[in-house]
């Protein structure tokens, strides 16, 4: 079950250069009188899609996956949210509803914030509003690249690009465990769970992973960089 923790004051937040660092004192402070932050273990939901939007969400640490479901019922991640990350930023502002579901694939905290609040220091304070703005499209343009870098992929760049993406972008070392199942991942790259499987058999007797449980090793790099440059 998701849990309240102990506040944490806005103003002496490690995190508030990178988040509200166009914020005043009094800012500040009346987004920390609006604020609950909370704990999630990996599989618990922080919301549902369809779900009515009322907080902006802020990722302080840990992981979680963005996913929406067709009407035949099959999903679809469309992202992965990492820590600092403004999750669910592209349609709070343009949706009364969560359009995708919100899971935790890690142990994550998360501040929840009143949108009403944001959207009242976004119209009084214009640097914040830009900051904002800027956010907003750099989120945009790496779901657009992500989903460009996959899509214009065959199935073994698309798994390269996956494991090279957590590697390299998620914990910055080359052996990690794999924080999603090889359905999600299925999801994440729109292929099949038996293809997913498959593949990263081959990587494994091809020499470039080490595969033990959920624990992956990338023992060569340049030439699982070389399979997804080349699809």
């Amino acid at each position: 079950m998701s849990k309240v923790l102990n506040h944490t004051n806005c103003s002496k937040c490690v995190h508030r250069t990178w988040a509200f660092d166009k914020l005043t004192e009094e800012e500040l402070q009346l987004i920390d009188d609006h604020k609950q932050e909370k704990y999630y273990s990996k599989g618990e939901t922080l919301c549902h899609e369809g779900d009515e939007i009322k907080n902006f969400l802020y990722l302080r640490s840990g992981l979680v996956k963005l996913l929406t479901t067709e009407k035949n019922q099959k999903e679809h991640i469309i992202s992965l949210g990492k820590p600092f990350d403004f999750i669910g930023l592209l349609s709070i502002f343009s949706n009364d509803q969560h359009i995708y579901t919100i899971t935790a694939i890690e142990n994550s905290v998360v501040c929840f914030v009143d949108l009403g609040v944001i959207k009242k220091l976004i119209r009084q304070n214009g640097d914040f509003a830009l900051d904002f703005m800027e956010k907003i499209s750099k989120i945009s343009d790496d779901v657009i690249n992500t989903r460009v870098s996959i899509n214009t992929k065959q199935l073994r760049g698309r798994i390269a690009y996956i494991l090279m993406f957590f590697a390299d972008y998620i914990y910055k070392r080359n052996e990690f465990e794999l924080p999603v199942s090889r359905k999600e991942i299925a999801q994440l790259i729109d292929m099949s769970t038996e293809n997913v499987i498959r593949i990263l058999s081959e990587f494994r007797k091809d020499g470039l992973i080490a595969i033990e449980g959920k624990n992956i090793r990338v023992n060569d790099p340049e030439r699982l960089n070389r399979v997804y440059e080349l699809g």
